[in-house]
């Protein structure tokens, strides 16, 4: 009787190593895009099939050049998981979180379009106000030397 408890022991301890791993992969991961500076808290989600919208997903986006790059929270996966890009990039108007959306109070829902279809479908992402402020001026300013209209 004291083999199988001894090698459900093993079993049970590796399980345990195996979700610790997991978990500090992920948190390394989320110190490294952090560190690499412009990235921010932020919930997206995309218009699913027949227009109707997806579930809300937390991650963290970083700011770029040339696109916005989502990550999301609970994923080791070190490469975004959605890259939207900025050229041609609107936003195309902004509304509180409804209640059944499950969002923090002092969140701003920004709805994003690209209407001349170089950039991608449209999407829709949601943060604080502090964290508003610099995607808003993000969105109007263009990295120096950029010339999207040649």
């Amino acid at each position: 009787m004291e083999q199988p408890l001894e090698s459900l022991r093993w079993v049970f301890a590796a399980l345990v190593l195996c979700a610790a791993a997991v978990v500090l992969a992920a948190l390394l991961r989320r110190r490294v895009i952090l560190r690499r500076g412009g990235a921010v808290e932020c919930h997206l989600r995309f218009p699913g099939a027949g227009g109707r919208r997806g579930a809300w997903r937390i991650g963290l986006c970083r700011y770029g050049s040339l696109g916005l790059d989502w990550f999301p929270a609970f994923s080791i996966r070190p490469r975004p998981t959605a890259e939207l890009s900025r050229r041609g990039l609107v936003v195309s108007g902004r509304r509180p979180p409804e209640p059944h959306e499950h969002l923090p109070a002092d969140t701003t829902v920004v709805l994003l379009a690209w209407p001349a279809g170089g950039g991608g479908p449209e999407a829709e992402v949601a943060m604080n106000d502090a964290t508003l402020t610099g995607f808003l001026s993000w969105v109007e300013s263009l990295p120096p030397g950029t010339d999207w209209d040649s």
